[in-house]
């Protein structure tokens, strides 16, 4: 990385790849923002802290113009010294300014060492520089009387009347501006540019401390050697919040390090604890902070004051599921199914941002659209963070830093085209695989929070092939529109088609390639690398984004289905800490980003969070609680809330749950897997069965893992070795579900749970073509009430915490309307209701069909007669016409072959093909369970796949 003292460097490209172009961020405060700054008389805008220099040296007075700063000395402490029997006093010192109110602790010597400098400054102020100092001239000109006196008649007053001689001495300054932006003042205030910015709560606790360094807890982070013996001290200004401390280099106005409130939260005062006289040792999970304090009083004061104000935080014990956040009830959210709806409002609240952009992805692809078909660049995601950071918003982008040898999504090439935008967006990767010795797990988390006050959380990475709606298209050759091209509009009627290739006639030739500076007359709805299909092919030369990959005129795009969800207020604000973490975890743990173009980040008070600048339109109220699965790789500490919050609701689900994952690996065996959610399903079904009493189980999973390889030889190592753990889940082997059914309730099993994938089909170049829907969400559903969004998938990767970092949330319904739910009223949360409903619309193709009733999920009509039947149907029809793969006719590589040698009735009689898809209804198939039961699915050891740990399958 360049040197910090460079401002720019030439662009070029080594290996196809951009060089970082700004290494410093110049972009300065206008004159306007200054005066706006030094005019406020109420509070100080979150944006400073990301300027504290630039305010600093740009005259901005750290107390807030026009506002009093008032004090009351109102309560004395009289101690003896241990150096001298004599008796000292320690004066409390209350001061309000504005809406802030703070107390500092003073003795009679620093009133008159106060005094002391103050009169040195007045007295000098004639003899410096006339245009450096010509405001402070300016001021002491203004005054109309002389400075007060601290001398003279209180050395006869009595002891119970000077607390309020030296209330009105010290108020008769403050009313003085000579006196009161005096730099001695200010630190005799202990204020700073971060005192009265109202984002970050109250006032707090500052002052000047002497740190020392080390003390990190993570492996890796101290310097060779113990740290009480390889340590040295430095001074800082050191800031406590209600959720957080920092230290920072005050003159500088640079934050070195954050500390933020955990359960694993103490202060501790004393040599036993600190190996040093007037110590005061501060600890969370991260790390051991030790301060040396100017005397016991001191510490002792710190300690208490520290205390007080980390008392009322939220994060200081674990809550519900073991989560670091506790449910926020009457929280504003909003869910999405697929990505168009999703990266609409994502794009519309973007463009709302003033301070913050916070994201993290798996991977990201900077050119995506976010709202299609795109005629010209402005909602490109990279011109949408261009244009903010040009308006002085900072965009902090956190992207998971992959092994390039296993996976190529080219991290390196988001990072730079980001990055040499604009100074304002800063781009990090983690982990370090050699230095953190983590080499099978990632950051899997797909986040975007702006200003900390609304977030979005779910399965969708702003990558490519991502976006998508509910007619799930196979073709996209630009072809002129139509009515039923629309964006919204659509073919999806169940019938012979479901995507809107069939709305308009499909062209046989190439088509011509798109030009990204000019989409004028553009009609297409995936450009260049979002046309994917990525079991056929996987993405390549992502650094040429506008070139396709694939053959659109000859190979079908897989549809990609997910979900996500809003959130705003205090849960957003919780998902923006635990962005906050990870940034600043990563900031620490990594030597290149340790330099001041990488700024610590500070998390908003949650006592400002209702005041929302925005909301995203449809928004509901509910209970939302914000899950991780966190460990000291990827955050600094350890949890695992989402899984806990799966089982639990499992376990305490009434009547149904709705599962759709990209993955389905559970069923706990203590050697090979470990997560329980397979353990929980099997033992809520027996519970039902034992009670007699109703109980479903609706599993919708993709119908082949994502990776690349051809189906009809196999599917390679990766594909099959995703299978047998998804088989071994579902029905082979003594620990599947299945299996333990059948062990107990025999053949009713099927009264229970019903495992599912998603197919559709459409034409192509004039040829009948079909593909799976690719399930790449991460939620549960659970009796119409509540349901769980995120990015973990069902394995244990994603669910034990100490593998992949994920998010999540729980939103519980706290209204109720008016429903069914076996046979009887039911009292559904409307929000999850919605969802539910809308998820099986679209499976089961409601929507053309009348007399489908979607309103009772488990009675025994909706449950055999249209869910089961038309999953069953649906799969008979495609196997009919496509000799589809995966199939139950298939249980050996042998009869793979021997099918896909047979001809199939798409090519031989078309017309008669399109006769039958016309009773496909919905997109609804059954798993194949039986698909190559005959072979041993796990990798050769001799391979590749086979070499490394089987943890990276589960």
């Amino acid at each position: 990385m360049a040197c910090p003292e460079e401002g720019e460097v030439e662009v070029t490209r080594v290996a196809g790849l951009m060089r970082r172009l700004h290494s410093h961020d110049d972009a300065p405060l206008s004159q306007d923002e200054l005066d706006s700054l030094k005019q406020n008389s109420e509070e100080r805008p979150f944006l400073v802290i990301h300027h504290l220099h630039a305010v600093r040296e740009g005259g901005v007075p750290l107390l807030l113009q026009g506002a009093p700063i008032t004090c009351r000395v109102n309560s004395t402490e009289r101690y003896t010294t241990r150096s001298k029997v004599r008796v000292c006093t320690l004066y409390t010192v209350r001061l309000v300014h504005g809406q802030f109110c703070w107390t500092v602790k003073r003795k009679y010597k620093h009133f008159q060492e106060l005094h002391r400098d103050l009169y040195k400054h007045k007295i000098l102020l004639n003899f410096l520089p006339l245009g450096r100092y010509a405001l402070q001239r300016q001021q002491l000109g203004a005054m109309t009387e002389e400075m007060p006196s601290l001398h003279g008649a209180e050395r006869v007053r009595r002891a119970s009347s000077k607390p309020k001689y030296l209330e009105d001495y010290l108020n008769g300054l403050l009313e003085n501006d000579f006196c009161r932006s005096y730099h001695g003042m200010l630190e005799f205030l202990d204020v700073s540019l971060l005192s009265f910015v109202k984002d970050l709560g109250p006032k707090g606790l500052e002052g000047y401390i002497l740190k020392r360094s080390g003390g990190h807890r993570i492996l890796g982070l101290n310097c060779i050697g113990h740290h009480q013996f390889c340590f040295r001290w430095s001074r800082r200004w050191l800031v406590v919040k209600d959720s957080f401390l920092l230290y920072m280099k005050r003159e500088a106005g640079v934050i070195s390090f954050v500390l933020l409130f955990d359960p694993e939260f103490k202060v501790l005062v004393g040599r036993c604890y600190t190996d040093t006289k007037y110590g005061v040792c501060i600890q969370n999970f991260t790390r051991t902070l030790i301060i040396k304090c100017s005397s016991y009083r001191q510490a002792q004061w710190w300690s208490h004051e520290i205390n007080r104000l980390a008392e009322p935080c939220d994060f200081l014990k674990t809550h519900r599921f073991e989560g670091f956040a506790p449910p926020r009830e009457d929280t504003l959210t909003k869910w999405y199914v697929n990505g168009s709806g999703y990266f609409a409002d994502l794009a519309d609240a973007l463009e709302q941002a003033k301070e913050e952009i916070f994201i993290t992805d798996w991977w990201l692809s900077p050119e995506i659209f976010l709202k299609r078909p795109a005629t010209d660049s402005y909602w490109r995601l990279d011109q949408i963070l261009k244009r903010k950071a040009e308006q002085g918003v900072k965009v902090c982008v956190l992207l998971y830093k992959e092994v390039g040898v296993a996976l190529g999504i080219n991290s390196d090439y988001s990072k730079r085209a980001l990055m040499n935008l604009h100074p304002n967006i800063k781009v990090m990767r983690h982990p370090d695989h050699v230095a953190s010795v983590v080499l099978l797990w990632a950051h899997h988390e797909k986040m975007v929070a702006i200003d900390q006050s609304v977030a979005f959380v779910g399965g969708l990475d702003l990558a490519y092939g991502r976006w998508d709606d509910s007619h799930y298209r196979l073709t996209d050759l630009g072809a002129p529109q139509t009515p039923n091209h629309d964006k919204e509009a659509g073919p999806d009627d169940g019938g012979d088609t479901v995507d809107s290739g069939a709305g308009y006639q499909p062209l046989a030739t190439e088509p011509e390639p798109i030009d990204p500076e000019d989409l004028k007359g553009n009609t297409r709805f995936w450009l260049g690398k979002d046309y994917s299909n990525f079991i056929n092919k996987d993405w390549v030369q992502l650094d040429h984004p506008f070139e396709d990959y694939i053959d659109r005129s000859q190979v079908p795009r897989m549809p990609w289905r997910d979900l996500s969800t809003a959130l705003h207020g205090k849960a957003a604000r919780d998902v923006a800490r635990h962005f906050v973490q990870r940034w600043n975890f990563t900031k620490i743990f990594k030597n290149k980003y340790k330099d001041d173009f990488y700024p610590c980040l500070l998390p908003k008070s949650h006592s400002t969070a209702d005041q929302l600048p925005f909301t995203i339109p449809g928004s509901q109220k509910a209970s939302v609680q914000v899950l991780r699965s966190v460990d000291r790789w990827s955050a600094g500490t350890c949890e695992s809330s989402i899984h806990n919050a799966y089982i639990h609701t499992i376990e305490n689900s009434e009547h149904y749950i709705y599962i759709e994952n990209q993955f389905f690996i559970s069923c706990a065996d203590g050697k090979t897997v470990h997560n329980k959610i397979g353990d929980a399903i099997v033992n809520r079904i027996l519970r039902a069965h034992s009670e007699q009493k109703k109980y479903r189980v609706f599993v919708v999973v993709p119908l082949l893992p994502g990776f690349e390889g051809d189906i009809n030889s196999g599917g390679g190592n990766s594909i099959q070795a995703i299978l047998h753990f998804t088989y071994r889940t579902m029905c082979r082997g003594e620990f599947s579900i299945l299996a333990r059914l059948k062990e107990q309730i025999q053949d009713q099993w099927s009264d229970y749970i019903s495992l599912c994938g998603l197919r559709t089909h459409s034409q192509l170049s004039r040829s009948l073509v079909t593909e799976l829907i690719y399930v790449h969400s991460k939620t549960l559903i659970a009796d119409d009430r509540r349901y769980i969004i995120g990015s973990a998938n069902i394995n244990d990767r994603s669910m034990l915490g100490q593998r992949d970092s994920e998010l999540a949330v729980l939103v519980e319904d706290t209204e109720r309307v008016e429903s069914r739910m076996g046979g009887e009223e039911y009292q559904a949360g409307p929000l999850t209701l919605a969802l539910r409903k809308e998820c099986f619309r679209v499976l089961l193709g409601a929507d053309s069909e009348p007399c489908i009733n979607i309103q009772d999920p488990i009675s025994d009509e909706f449950f055999q007669e249209v869910w089961n039947k038309t999953a069953k149907s649906n799969a008979n029809i495609y196997d009919t016409v496509f000799h589809c793969l995966p199939t139950d006719s298939v249980h050996s590589l042998r009869a793979l072959k021997e099918l896909s040698e047979t001809a199939r009735l798409c090519e031989t009689d078309p017309e008669r093909a399109r006769e039958e898809l016309r009773a496909v209804r919905g997109l609804l198939v059954h798993f194949p369970l039986h698909f190559l039961s005959e072979e041993n699915l796990l990798p050769p050891l001799n391979s590749k796949e086979g070499m490394v740990p089987i943890e990276t399958w589960t």
